[in-house]
This record gives structure tokens, C-alpha cells and sequence, in this order.
């Protein structure tokens, strides 16, 4: 994967100011194949998270990292199942700090899978 393709440079500084970019240029099939069950979300998220923790990133950094990836859905993706739609309507309403403290909780869900 080219540094242009995620988040962290090619110095391992994490620019999570990206993930919009990043998010969308994903494969249309790709992210909807991932966004369609459940359980391949959480697939998809613990892999990522995984490479996260291999690269050096701490539970903070990838909390941060999942709570873009959480906005930038909860904006610009139509939940596709009821999991989905439950954590959309949860991110609406929370507020900031609990939007990172639902972060911290993904994370934790995604880490429990593998």
C-alpha cells in the first residue's frame, strides 16, 4: 500500500486529517461488500486495526483514527443493516467526547474479533 493510501506517512506520523481522502477513494465494491454485513465491518475494521498496532499505534491514536472513520460514515453513508443504523443514530447523538469514548468501544469490539 502506497503512503498515499492511508493515514500514516512514510515517517509512521499518523495524519488522520487524511481519512476523508483516504475513505474516499475506497473501491465502491469493496466498501460496499465490507458495509453490507456486520460481521465483515468488523472484519475489515480488525485488520486495520491490527496493521494500526503493527505500525506502532497505540489504543489513543487508533481511537482517533476509528473516530473519523465513524464521522466520516455517519456522513457520508447510508447504514446498511440494523448494527449499522444503531451506531449512525448513536453518533448523532453523542457528544463529542462520547463520540471518542464509542471510538475507544469499536476499537475494543474490532480487537476482540482476532
Amino acid at each position: 500500500m502506497s503512503e498515499y493510501n492511508h493515514v500514516v506517512d512514510k515517517d509512521g506520523e499518523l495524519e488522520p486529517g487524511r481519512m476523508d481522502e483516504v475513505l474516499g477513494k475506497m473501491n465502491a465494491d469493496k466498501k460496499d461488500e465490507v458495509l453490507r454485513n456486520f460481521e465483515a465491518f468488523k472484519t475489515y475494521l480488525a485488520k486495520r486495526i491490527e496493521l494500526g498496532e503493527n505500525l506502532g499505534l497505540n489504543e489513543e491514536q487508533l481511537a482517533v483514527i476509528a473516530q473519523k472513520v465513524a464521522g466520516y460514515l455517519a456522513k457520508h453513508e447510508e447504514p446498511r443493516n440494523t448494527e449499522e443504523k444503531l451506531l449512525q443514530e448513536l453518533w448523532k447523538v453523542g457528544s463529542k467526547e462520547e463520540q471518542h469514548m464509542l471510538s475507544h468501544m469499536l476499537v475494543k469490539l474490532a480487537q476482540s474479533t482476532h
